[in-house]
C-alpha cells in the first residue's frame, strides 16, 4: 500500500477555466446574442490580436493546426511531385498535411541536443523537387531558424514553421515572425493557448500568401459565391474566435508561469545523474509546452510515477518515420538513430501555468525514489 500519494495531472485545464470562467462565460454569450457562429466579428478581432502578439501583418483563422499547415503549403504552391522537408520526431499533422498535398515528405533526424530538427543534415536532403522545409519549434524551444533561413534562401526554398507547441516563443529576442514565410499555430485545447475545441492560424507578413490561404480555407473564394478556384471547407469557429481573444491576454503571464515551473524542475533535478534535462540555448526564449527529460529507465519510472498518483506523456513514443503511415518509404530506424534511440527515452513532466510549486516538488520526489531504489 502505497502511503502519502498524491495526485499530479499532466494538465490541468479546469485550472485554468475557473480563472477566467466569468470572462469566458461573458463572450460565449455574445457570440450567440449575434450568431456569429463561422469566422465573423470575433473570429477578425482575434485574427487581429493574434497578429500582432506574433508582431506579423497578417492571421488567418482556420479549423485546426493541421489544416494550417495544409492551407500554408497548398498556398505557397506545394503540390504532387514535390518533396517537404520535415523533422523525424514531431506530431503525424507535420508529416501529414505534407502528403495531404500530394508532396512527398523527406524525414531528417532530430538534433541530440534540443530534439528539433538537425539543420547539419537538411542540405543532405535537398533536390532537384524539394519545395519547402518544416520547422517544428518542438516542446516550445524555436529550432535553429537563422541556419534555415541561409539553406532557404540558398535553395530557393519556403519555410513553413509548424508552431504547434510555441505560442510566444522568441529567437535572438525576434518573434518567430521575423524568419520564413508563413507560421502555423494550433490551438488544440492542451496548447499554451488552447481553444475549447480545434482551431488553428496562418500567419504570415506576406499579403500574397495571406489572401491565397483565405480563399483556400474559404471554398477558394474572397465573396460568397465568387470561388475563383476549388478549396476547402476550413474556417475557425465564431465560439472559439471569442474564447481565444479573452485567453490570448493571459498568454504572456501563463508562459511566464510555465518558465519558471521549468526552472524549478531543473535547479530541483540537477542532481539526478540518470536523467537528461532539457537543453535551453541562450539566445532562445523556451515557452515549455512540454518539459522533457531523457532516461534509459524511461518505461519504469513512468509506470512508478503513475503508482505514484503522478501523470505523465509521450512525445512522442515512434519516430514518424518508423511509423506504419510511412513503411511505403521503406526506411528502417538505422536512418533516423536520434529519433530512434529517444523514443524509447523521452518522459514528458506535468506541465502547466497552475502547477504549484508543491506538485514539481512531489514530482521530483518520486523521481529521485525511483534512482535511491
Amino acid at each position: 500500500m502505497l502511503e502519502n500519494v498524491q495526485t499530479v495531472p499532466f494538465v490541468d485545464l479546469k485550472a485554468q477555466f475557473h480563472q477566467i470562467y466569468n470572462e469566458i462565460d461573458g463572450s460565449i454569450k455574445s457570440v450567440i446574442q449575434n450568431t456569429a457562429f463561422i469566422r465573423g466579428k470575433f473570429v477578425e478581432e482575434f485574427e487581429k490580436n493574434f497578429a500582432e502578439f506574433c508582431n506579423a501583418k497578417y492571421c488567418i483563422g482556420v479549423g485546426n493546426g493541421t489544416d494550417a499547415l495544409f492551407i500554408a503549403l497548398k498556398s505557397l504552391g506545394v503540390t504532387s511531385g514535390d518533396e517537404v522537408i520535415v523533422p523525424a520526431n514531431s506530431f503525424i499533422a507535420t508529416s501529414e498535411a505534407v502528403s495531404l498535398t500530394g508532396a512527398k515528405v523527406v524525414f531528417t533526424d532530430c538534433d541530440p541536443n534540443t530534439y528539433n530538427i538537425d539543420t547539419k543534415l537538411i542540405e543532405s536532403k535537398i533536390t532537384s523537387r524539394t519545395k519547402a522545409i518544416i520547422p517544428v519549434h518542438l516542446y516550445g524551444s524555436p529550432a535553429n531558424l537563422p541556419e534555415i533561413c541561409r539553406i532557404a534562401d540558398k535553395y530557393d526554398l519556403a519555410i513553413v514553421q509548424d508552431c504547434a507547441q510555441s505560442h510566444g516563443a522568441m529567437l535572438d529576442n525576434k518573434a518567430l515572425a521575423h524568419y520564413g514565410n508563413v507560421l502555423c499555430y494550433s490551438f488544440y485545447p492542451g496548447k499554451n493557448l488552447g481553444a475549447f475545441g480545434d482551431a488553428g492560424a496562418i500567419v504570415t507578413n506576406d499579403e500574397k500568401i495571406a489572401k491565397k490561404s483565405l480563399m483556400i480555407a474559404n471554398h477558394g473564394r474572397v465573396e460568397k459565391y465568387d470561388h475563383e478556384f476549388e478549396g476547402v471547407n476550413s474556417r475557425m469557429d465564431g465560439l472559439q474566435g471569442g474564447i481565444l481573444n479573452v485567453k490570448l491576454k493571459y498568454l504572456g503571464e501563463w508562459n511566464e508561469n510555465r518558465r519558471k515551473n521549468a526552472g524549478i524542475y531543473t535547479r530541483l533535478l540537477e542532481e539526478v545523474s540518470d536523467i537528461h534535462l532539457p537543453t535551453v540555448l541562450s539566445n532562445v526564449k523556451h515557452v515549455y509546452h512540454l518539459y522533457v527529460i531523457r532516461t534509459k529507465q524511461r518505461d519504469s519510472l513512468q509506470k512508478f510515477l503513475k503508482q505514484n498518483g503522478i501523470s505523465t506523456g509521450i512525445h512522442y513514443p515512434i519516430a514518424l518515420p518508423n511509423l506504419k503511415a510511412y513503411q511505403y518509404l521503406g526506411h528502417s530506424s538505422k536512418d533516423f538513430p536520434v529519433a530512434s534511440q529517444y523514443q524509447h527515452e523521452i518522459l514528458s513532466l506535468p506541465m502547466y501555468p497552475e502547477l504549484s510549486q508543491s506538485n514539481i516538488e512531489y514530482v521530483v520526489q518520486k523521481i529521485k525514489s525511483f534512482y535511491l531504489k
